[in-house]
């Protein structure tokens, strides 16, 4: 859509009544392109203030992209990627465990070691029940820096720890400050990006979600070659506190309140140009005054110092209680294109978890790999992320754009449902490829194989499913992350837990035809959703239970 034009908005009418009317909540369905000329409608509606984020230079918005990207991609490289040395640190925290000469012994304390990375990726998940109330009531910026800040303590602590239970704790410690950069990406993206660029950016997320696990196990294969395995801590909290300087130093806060669109009853079911003429932000209100979103006529605001950007907290962005926010997501979980998302995440990332704690053993028992080598395999995992960025992001916007011209400018969510076709293939394939390849012992290329297909549809699947319901449920994207997120955090640990005795009873090919199965059931119910999913939305939307999780008007974003 680099070649589209691109309406511009109209000057506010400071003594329009519009603004004093109630918007209709219309679930992601707007006018995207003018009816007569066809351009791009900039959702949200962009307000003249020059610290409004949608009006950050384009290239800073990259930069900020790229910072998130960064981030995501070090809060799962200690997840998972220490696993790779499971052997050498079962034999260092149970004594006398070894594969060879005592494998009952050894099969038991790889039971409890598994905990260090299970319970590390459960509190990713549940630890976001804290943070994206957090983002969501004070901030993004508070919320980078003080869980990052938990996440480079907990890393220093673990490169010296010995005892079992202090290193247990440690890691649940860590998981609580590691998984914030995960969700509350997500936000920070919707806050800076207008809706027409959003999928390509959420697709360069999804990358890095699932590049940060292959890299984690890359290096810390290539570090064990030579060193000791907490070295691999000591390197990573080198890299962590390098994001958090840049979190501190570099990344202001992206919230902002802005006048959202009030539509007259006849057009806000569809979100008609008339968008484009609604009141702006009042120029002097700020973040801590969620009331002060009426036109006025105060001059505009001079664009923020530096020194300005530096403070943690920029006060409140809405009056919503704390309490609310936290339990919006078990709300939302129940909307069913909620649910199919967070079912899409657990069935493929999921899946990933429960391959990369078994996959040392794997590739030792068949392959007599090394540690490093079979960190140096998840090179393939790579190949098969980047691979997904251009059909998860570009693709999938091309495809909701096809829909949306063919709908008289219209947009509605399910029309980017038709790209998981790809992930649709490749997931099940993928799984079954793997499994195959180590039951039969295969080639090693053979499970390489299926680890990039199976990374592939992470990134390409997972991307369209969750840019599909933050475009339908954009005022409430924290929530919605986390939901989806969360989700996905208690089954990859449930199936993690149980992964190694589950390939034990059934086998490898057994196991993971079962995974692949799953997976292909699940990312086939786009195409119910692609046809029913807009009159299931607002049915869904009317039901008692969903009543009190409604958003409040000091939330809504102009979509």
């Amino acid at each position: 859509m680099a070649g589209d034009r691109i309406a511009a908005s109209l000057a506010a009418n400071p003594h329009s009544d519009r603004g004093d009317k109630k918007r209709v909540v219309t679930l992601g369905n707007v006018r995207l392109r003018d009816q007569d000329t066809n351009e791009i409608i900039l959702i949200p509606t962009p307000s003249s203030d020059p610290n409004d984020p949608l009006n950050w230079p384009q290239w800073y918005k990259y930069y900020m992209a790229t910072v998130i990207c960064l981030a995501m991609m070090i809060c799962n490289f200690l997840a998972a990627g220490p696993s790779i040395a499971m052997v050498n640190i079962t034999m260092e925290f149970f004594v006398g465990a070894h594969p060879g000469r005592n494998p009952k012994l050894f099969h038991e304390a790889v039971a409890k070691v598994a905990y260090f990375f299970t319970t590390c990726a459960l509190m990713q998940g549940i630890g976001n029940f804290f943070w994206v109330p957090v983002a969501n009531k004070w901030g993004r910026r508070p919320t980078y820096v003080f869980s990052y800040l938990i996440y480079f303590a907990s890393a220093v602590w673990l490169c010296f720890e010995r005892s079992y239970g202090g290193f247990l704790a440690g890691r649940v410690i860590m998981g609580f400050g590691a998984g914030a950069a995960e969700t509350i990406a997500p936000i920070t993206i919707a806050d800076i990006f207008f809706l027409h660029e959003r999928g390509t950016v959420m697709a360069l997320y999804s990358s890095f979600l699932a590049v940060g696990v292959a890299i984690g196990l890359i290096i810390s294969g290539v570090i064990t070659i030579d060193h000791h395995w907490r070295v691999i801590f000591q390197v990573a909290s080198a890299l962590v506190g390098l994001v958090l300087l840049i979190a501190f130093f570099a990344f202001p806060e992206t919230a902002y309140i802005r006048e959202t669109p009030s539509n007259s009853d006849d057009d806000s079911s569809t979100g008609t140009p008339n968008q484009r003429s609604s009141t702006e932000k009042n120029p002097t209100a700020t973040i801590s005054d969620p009331e002060s979103r009426r036109v006025g006529s105060s001059p505009l605001p001079k664009k923020a110092s530096y020194l300005s950007t530096l403070k943690i907290f920029h006060g409140t962005i809405t009056h919503e209680s704390f309490f609310k926010l936290t339990v919006r997501p078990l709300g939302l979980i129940c909307l069913p294109p909620v649910l199919w998302a967070a079912l899409v995440e657990a069935a493929t990332i999921g899946f990933l978890v429960a391959m990369t704690s078994n996959v040392e053993i794997a590739y030792e028992a068949t392959y007599r790999f090394k540690s490093w080598q079979v960190g140096v395999c998840f090179v393939s995992a790579l190949v098969g992320s980047l691979a997904g960025i251009p059909l998860g992001g570009w693709w999938g916007d091309k495809v909701a754009d096809y829909f949306t011209k063919r709908n008289n400018g219209i947009r509605d969510p399910e029309m980017r449902l038709p790209a998981m076709i790809p992930a649709m293939i490749t997931a099940p394939l993928g799984l079954v490829i793997f499994g195959v390849g180590i039951e039969k012992g295969l080639h090693w290329m053979v499970p390489n194989l299926g680890i990039a297909l199976l990374n592939f549809a992470i990134v390409q699947g997972t991307n369209v499913a969750l840019v599909y319901v933050i475009d339908a449920y954009r005022p409430v994207a924290g929530e919605i992350t986390l939901a989806v997120m969360g989700f996905k955090s208690l089954f990859g640990f449930l199936l993690s837990f149980y992964t190694n005795t589950w390939v034990q009873q059934a086998g490898y090919m057994n196991a993971y035809g079962t995974m692949a199965a799953i997976s292909a059931a699940v990312l086939v119910c786009w195409v119910p959703l692609y046809f029913w999913g807009k009159t299931i939305r607002h049915v869904t939307w009317g039901w008692p239970v969903i009543g009190y999780i409604h958003w409040s008007e000091d939330r809504e974003v102009g979509e």
